[in-house]
Order: C-alpha cells, then structure tokens, then sequence
C-alpha cells in the first residue's frame, strides 16, 4: 500500500539490488538474550541531520521466541545530559517493504526512498534539538541481517524489536535515562501503539510515559475476512494491494500453523514468494494490475486465518498505562478515516487516556496544530513525576 506522508512520498520503482542482498550482515554464530549488544559503531556528524549518530546491532527474537540480530539507528544530544540522563525516543517508521535493507534506519543510503528519508531525519532532528536521544529500529528483516521477509504488521515483534534495541542502546550508553515514550506514524503508529501496550509487562524496570501515534494502520483485520476469490481488479488499487501482499507474506513467514498456502491460488504462491525480499516500491510494480481474486483460491473468512489474523495484527484498545496523543487526517485514504474513527471510538468506550488532534492532510501529514501537540506532549512526559 503506498504510504504518501509528511514523511515523505515513495519514489522511482525499484527493487532491492544484488548488490545490496550481498552486504547483508552474517548472524553472529551464537546468539544471545535480547536486548543484548552485538555491535554498536559510532556514525560521523553529519551522516544524517541529528548529531552523534551510531548503528547498533543487537538480538531480539522471532514471534516463536527464536533469537534474531537486529539493527537501528540511535542519536544523542550534545552536551552534558540532564539529572538522570538524556530521556530517550524510539522512533517507529512507516511501511518500506519485507526485504533486508528496506527499513533505512542503520543504513540510510540503502534507504529505498531518499525523500522519506529526510523527512525522517527532520523529525528525528526535532526530538534530538528537543533533549531527547532517539532510537529507531529497522525491524525484523529490514535491517543489515537477511533474517528473511519481514514481519509485516506483526504486532507483537514490532513491539519487541523497539524495545530490545532500547535495551541495547542503554547498556552501550550509560548516559540515557530510563524514561522513555515512542511516536510513530502509519505502520510505525501500529507499532508504536503496540510498543505502549506490551511495555508495561516486557520491560517494567523502565520507566515508559507514553505514545504519539500518526494515522496508524488499525482494524484492518475486520476487513481481510471480507475478501476471498472473484474479487475483479480494481482501477486504481495497486497500492491497496501492495499492502495486501505484504500482510499475507509476513504472516506466511511468522505463523506457519496458519497455513497462509492453501489459501493461495498457485499465482498467489508465486507473487508471495517474489515480494519477500521487495522494497516497497518493487511490490507494487510486482501486484500492478493484479486482483484479490488472482491471489485467493478460498476466502479468507475461514476461523482458522481469521484467528491467525487477529492475533497477528489487532491494535490492543484497553489495557494502557500511560497516555496516548493520536494524530489523524480525517482525509486519509492510504489508511481510511474510517478506521481512525473506529480506533479513537473504541479507545474512548475503553476509558484510554488518549486525545486525539485531527487534520485536513495526506496521509501522516502533519499541520501546525498536530506540532503544536507533539511538542505539549512532550512537555507533558517530560515533566510527569
């Protein structure tokens, strides 16, 4: 699904080169906890727009708790940090593909969309200028390991790698704080959504104060089940699709007792295992012209992916412990407004501390009044007991 955000618009079609597959990084040959150090190496100033930039490597583990390496990028402010210490950001990016290199965040010139990667590195600047050291993981499978296609919209692990490379980055520099909150907008506001949520039983010895979440992807699991062979193609939808692939490749890859195969005509076999490896942009040059209906030999209404599914993807809507400031274009149609309403509806039925701020915009576009909040936010966290 294209993601058009203030972050930045994907750009010309492309696929994740040989030469980059050739770079991928060697497994450490014995793995360790996670939140464990494999590597962490100092990045010039100047390498992106904050300051005091380093790549980290570091394990985190599967949806089976299988241990994987992992990477990212961190950023410190300059300067002598507060009483006790930098308070740290983990930045969650948007949708950027399944294959090795596609996330950007430890290596940006492998970054597939040069002007996403700015803005990226603008926002990161503002939280750096603003006190905050800020962490961005890759992602499984994104990232300088070839750990296989990523997860994509895997709750749990998105989650998982966010917060194992804060670990990483804390015990690498004894610097930052305990304190800690996590923004993120599109699939990064999933992300950062189910970081929020899985934090307070995962990582309790931290002190977490909260989420800013950017048109995040929600619900979409209530609208898979509708579909299922027969569907026509529709004009306009390759981007739809796109997303479509990406969800049922990354299921394929992470839950394998869902049997994402049988679901799939033998072209839907074949496109599953060709975007695996695909940045964003080579997917929806891959499913151009392509329909639901070409895909899928059986609906996927069946219990057995529905449940697969739920688990998969669903945005918790209860269950947090620490405020959430929810940015949504009402004009969003990457991921409709419809779904933004029905997350903000169930979070206010929950009693979640949230508030939300809307916009006019694009997807993930940010107007003066959503800064505006941003920075109150932080504030807010910043001065919270």
């Amino acid at each position: 699904m294209r993601l058009l955000n203030e972050f930045g618009r994907a750009v010309a079609l492309v696929t994740l080169s040989a030469s980059v597959a050739m770079l991928a990084q060697a497994a450490p040959a014995q793995a360790a906890a996670a939140g464990t150090v494999i590597s962490a190496t100092a990045r010039p100033d100047g390498w992106r727009a904050a300051p005091n930039g380093s790549v980290l490597e570091y394990w985190t583990t599967t949806s089976n708790g299988t241990p994987v390496p992992a990477s990212g990028a961190m950023f410190v402010p300059a300067g002598t940090p507060p009483a006790g210490g930098w308070p740290v950001m983990a930045y969650d990016h948007g949708t950027s593909g399944l294959g090795m290199g596609c996330g950007g965040q430890s290596d940006p010139r492998r970054h597939p969309y040069q002007d996403i990667r700015g803005k990226e590195d603008q926002l990161i600047k503002r939280l750096v200028d603003k006190g905050f050291a800020v962490i961005a993981p890759d992602y499984l499978g994104l990232g300088r390991f070839d750990t296989g296609p990523h997860p994509y919209l895997e709750l749990r692990t998105e989650a998982t790698a966010t917060i194992d490379m804060l670990r990483a980055a804390r015990s690498t520099h004894p610097e930052l704080s305990r304190t800690w909150s996590v923004i993120g907008a599109s699939q990064g506001g999933q992300a950062a959504l189910g970081t929020g949520h899985l934090q307070s039983t995962y990582a309790p010895e931290l002190d977490f104060r909260g989420t800013i979440a950017i048109d995040p992807e929600s619900d979409v699991e209530k609208v898979l089940p509708l579909l299922g062979p027969g569907i026509p193609v529709i004009a306009n939808t390759d981007g739809a699709m796109s997303f479509f692939v990406s969800i049922l490749a990354g299921l394929r890859a992470a839950r394998p007792d869902a049997d994402v195969d049988q679901y799939l005509t033998p072209l839907g076999k074949t496109v599953l295992d060709e975007v695996g490896t695909r940045c964003l942009d080579g997917i929806i040059d891959r499913v151009k012209g392509l329909s639901v209906g070409d895909l899928l030999a059986r609906p996927l209404s069946d219990e057995r992916i529905r449940t697969a599914l739920d688990t998969y993807l669903t945005v918790p809507t209860s269950g947090y412990d620490a405020p959430i400031l929810l940015l949504l274009n009402v004009t969003d149609t990457v991921v409709p407004s419809p779904l933004h309403a029905a997350l903000a509806a169930q979070f206010a039925a929950n009693g979640v501390d949230f508030r939300t701020v809307t916009g006019t915009g694009k997807h993930t576009q940010l107007n003066d009044q959503m800064l505006s909040a941003i920075d109150a936010f932080l504030t807010r966290i910043q001065a919270t007991p």
